[in-house]
């Protein structure tokens, strides 16, 4: 008989019992890092102001954050394999909350600067640990649908709900509390991980870290977010943006031809070869690229065009949020058991996409309900139908070991999307409302109607692009991830050929 310090094999019927208590706290802490990219940029004005931070420099308390975020996630999610996914998680949590303080208490430039870059070193580590703690305790297929529904509706959402809670905070507080509000998220989410998170010790990666590849992925994905973040603030064709973006091509490279020959990569390339891994991957990272221009233009459309408060604003995104959850835990979850993955994202990128197309009829005056209305509501539907397979087939059929890996390349997938999607619909919004202003100003009559007319001639344009983008997501997913998926209405099978639902090695207490 096995001693009580041993693993031991236990069927799923007799896992462990905390493991839905446990997504409570999981979800709360996805729920932190995600409204945390939105909550900020309704306080960087305030912030700016009392900071004294300069047009020039002020980007930087969004590009701190972004670079070490997405230049770190490989190395997180590796980090979170190899000590462990709660013990990575709790500290992820612990340094989130530190770094947060920080913000809140920044005086100048140089402290709000260095807490963003701090806040995106332990997110990249807590990302990563929480997808990963879901892939290794939901084994089961019924139960894993689930619990990727609750964690697909919050990536979703967590955007959305950051403007409220960003404009409200900002409108009847002070803007440090948009940061002091992540404290409590992340106490409550590390006191109830301590208390309720066991994973299988067999999941544990005890192989050396590929520190080239750590160098090579982190310098390179730095380099891209950075390329993408100057191509927008100053132009493609300006000679540091392209000299960036030729230098993240070739860091990248050699990192592939590297983690090819190591004998433990840091990324294994079985991770993105798989069709349909590689799929979920490209077809979310599409995806954000889209719903990054919609909360963007959506935002600068009925703060500045419709002059909306912050909080309107965000009770203006409700909708949308209530779609996405809808979509993910009653439609995507429900049914991922009976269909494939690809007769779930199809459908549901493509329900987007005519969300988005109704969007590109916007007018200043268009009328909140008739136009904006339906738009989020089939966006928010059809973004929680696709992004809960989408993440649950990106972490299937993956060796227990490489969970962290895999997850963190679900988060580098969305955070270079958001990059792309930031830079790329930006300058097209900002040329066509350029053109527009120059086209119509001999026959204007008015500065303030040019003005909000161009801007929305811009923010359409934009949002045609995005629409074309969500119908490309749609396409990668009809092309590449097969009928079946990874595991149809079965069991989620392992890369070695088991069964996701065979005994699981756990820990018993």
């Amino acid at each position: 008989m096995p001693s009580l310090d041993k693993a031991v094999s236990l069927a799923p019927s007799t896992l462990d019992p905390k493991r839905w208590t446990a997504l409570i706290f999981i979800a709360l802490a996805q729920l932190m890092v995600v409204l945390d990219g939105t909550i900020v940029n309704i306080a960087l004005p305030s912030a700016q102001a009392d900071l004294g931070i300069s047009d020039a420099n002020r980007q930087w308390v969004i590009t701190a954050y972004a670079l070490a975020f997405g230049g770190l996630l490989l190395f997180g999610g590796r980090i979170s394999d190899m000590w462990g996914r709660r013990r990575a998680f709790v500290i992820g949590l612990i340094g989130f909350a530190l770094a947060s303080a920080l913000g809140g208490a920044a005086q100048n430039e140089a402290m709000m600067f260095g807490s963003r870059a701090l806040q995106g070193v332990f997110g990249a580590l807590l990302a990563p640990a929480s997808l990963s703690l879901l892939t290794v305790l939901f084994t089961d297929a019924k139960e894993r649908a689930k619990a990727f529904g609750v964690f697909g509706a919050i990536a979703g959402a967590g955007a959305a709900v950051g403007l409220l809670l960003g404009g409200a905070l900002t409108d009847y507080l002070d803007w440090r509390w948009t940061f002091f509000v992540n404290i409590p998220f992340a106490v409550v989410a590390a006191v109830g991980a301590i208390l309720t998170v066991t994973e299988p010790e067999s999941a544990r990666n005890h192989a050396r870290l590929d520190v080239p590849g750590v160098i090579l992925a982190s310098s390179g994905l730095v380099a891209l977010v950075y390329a993408f973040t100057r191509a927008e603030q100053e132009s493609w064709g300006e000679s540091l943006t392209v000299a960036t973006f030729i230098a993240s091509g070739v860091l990248l490279a050699l990192f592939v031809l590297v983690e090819s020959r190591v004998r433990s990569p840091l990324l294994p390339l079985r991770v993105v070869s798989d069709r349909n891994r590689g799929g979920a991957y490209l077809s979310l990272g599409l995806a954000i690229v889209g719903m990054f221009g919609l909360f963007l233009f959506l935002t600068y459309y009925l703060q500045v065009v419709r002059d909306y408060s912050p909080v309107r604003t965000g009770v203006a995104f409700l909708p949308m949020v209530a779609g996405m959850i809808i979509g993910s835990t009653q439609i995507g979850a429900r049914l991922v058991m009976r269909v494939p993955p690809r007769a779930l994202m199809v459908p549901g990128l493509l329900v987007a996409s005519l969300g988005m197309l109704i969007l590109t009829q916007l007018e200043p005056d268009s009328s909140y309900v008739t136009i904006v209305l339906p738009a989020e509501i089939l966006l928010g539907l059809g973004m929680g139908t696709s992004f809960m397979p989408a993440m649950s087939l990106a972490t299937e059929r993956i060796r227990p070991t490489d969970a962290g890996i895999a997850s963190a390349m679900v988060n580098v997938s969305q955070q270079v999307g958001g990059a792309i999607g930031t830079a790329a619909l930006n300058t097209v919004a900002a040329s066509a409302t350029a053109s527009y202003a120059v086209a119509h100003r001999a026959t204007a009559t008015d500065p303030q109607s040019l003005e909000f007319a161009s801007m929305v001639h811009g923010y359409t344009s934009a949002i045609w692009w995005a629409f074309g983008i969500l119908v490309a997501a749609a396409a990668s997913a009809a092309l590449l991830i097969n009928s079946k998926g990874h595991g149809g209405n079965r069991g989620a099978a392992t890369e070695d050929g088991a069964e996701d639902n065979q005994p699981v090695p756990v820990l018993v207490h």
